[in-house]
């Protein structure tokens, strides 16, 4: 790359100074650090790894060869949770002789995450036992009563199709590997969530005048009734002890419900109103298969890798998926194959977005039917 300079003299302007290909882009330096690009953005803006220069015209960040050492020590600092005040000190330190001041602040680090794992594992515990005290001996679900009720076909077909696929695959975490049939009043509510992502959809449940009933239905039973319901007749559906029991014109399935109790989602679905737009599906799909995508970035909650769109919403309602370095504080960061997976369990031409704060849930909802929906949490982006 060219670096470019100010002449001194009066009315030169810029001027070459030097060719330095050895020069690595910001890009280069992600990629070989292990840094995600929004990383090196921050650490740059927080003077901890500063560009060996940045382009006066575009605002590209340009690397010396050297920094990439420094950029993987900054990621493995990164990963082992070292705060920004001892980062600075740290790369100070190992970028001059100081060894001992290295020395000593990973050993004040790492004496201050044994203190907090032991104050964890103290509040973990103490959390355990208030379980303990609130458990039930008797499982609350699968319920004991035997409730058999009437659905059109295609109801109870599209409500799967809407829930699907949320469930959880985390086999430490079985309660989440199910759908939670739960039937209460005129409603039968089909729920889904690997913690990442909550569908929600409902089914009208005709005279149901009982005691509330829940059934968490395994996904893989879950999917032998949706094959199925592939005609309009009217299907039979019961619920009885630990089993659930789909009996159609052309076939029948049953299977054991799964042991466990499913989240109370009814708290984490009303959540504050934020700004809708309306999008048409077809149009934002192929934007978002397209469009810009930020590979390799992290996330805070499983800690594995996703590829991220990063969406902003316009005054005008659109809804536009960003470019790499085109940040801005209200963008909203979601995990790109999560939202094509949602928009197309919409099952609708056009779709409802609802943005909260950029921490909070991204809502995906029907405009003709409000207790259909599914939500996405975001990603933070780094800075």
């Amino acid at each position: 790359m060219d670096r470019v300079g100010v002449d001194p003299r009066p009315g030169q302007g810029l001027r070459v100074t030097d060719v330095e290909n050895e020069m690595r882009s910001i890009g280069e330096t992600a990629r070989d650090s292990g840094l995600g690009v929004s990383a090196l953005r921050f650490y740059d803006r927080a003077g901890v790894l500063v560009p060996a220069w940045v382009d006066p015209v575009s605002g590209y960040r340009w690397y010396a060869p050297e920094q990439t050492d420094e950029a993987r020590l900054l990621a493995r600092l990164r990963r082992a949770g070292m705060p920004l005040a001892d980062l600075r000190l740290v790369l100070a330190g190992w970028s001059g002789t100081d060894t001992d001041l290295v020395r000593g602040l990973l050993e004040t680090h790492l004496r201050r995450l044994e203190r907090g794992l032991a104050d964890a594992r103290s509040e973990i515990s103490a959390l355990r036992a208030i379980l303990d005290q609130r458990e039930n001996p008797m499982p609350t679900s699968p319920p004991t009563a035997s409730v058999r009720l009437s659905f059109p076909a295609p109801a109870l077909a599209a409500a799967l199709d809407a829930v699907r696929f949320a469930a959880g695959t985390d086999p430490g975490l079985p309660m989440l590997a199910g759908i939670l049939f739960d039937l209460e009043g005129d409603s039968l509510h089909l729920v889904a969530t690997d913690r990442y992502r909550m569908a929600v959809a409902r089914v009208d449940a005709g005279a149901h005048d009982g005691p509330r009933v829940q059934a968490l239905v395994p996904v893989p039973l879950a999917g032998a009734m949706r094959a199925l319901l592939s005609h309009d007749e009217p299907v039979g559906l019961t619920v009885g002890g630990d089993s659930v029991t789909l009996e159609t014109g052309g076939g029948r399935t049953a299977g054991q419900c799964l042991d466990h109790d499913f989240p109370d989602y009814r708290r984490l679905v009303h959540l504050p109103s934020g700004r809708r737009t309306l999008v048409d599906v077809p149009v934002f799909r192929k934007a978002l298969e397209s469009g810009p995508v930020r590979t390799g970035e992290v996330s805070e909650q499983d800690g594995t890798s996703h590829d991220l769109s990063v969406l902003r919403v316009a005054d005008d309602g659109t809804v536009t998926v960003r470019e790499d370095g085109d940040d801005h504080p209200d963008d909203f960061a979601v995990d790109r194959g999560y939202l094509l997976e949602a928009l197309e369990a919409g099952g609708r031409e056009r779709l409802v977005l609802e943005f909260g704060a950029p921490t909070a849930p991204l809502a995906i909802r029907r405009p003709d039917d409000a207790s259909t929906f599914s939500l996405l949490m975001p990603v933070r982006l780094d800075g």
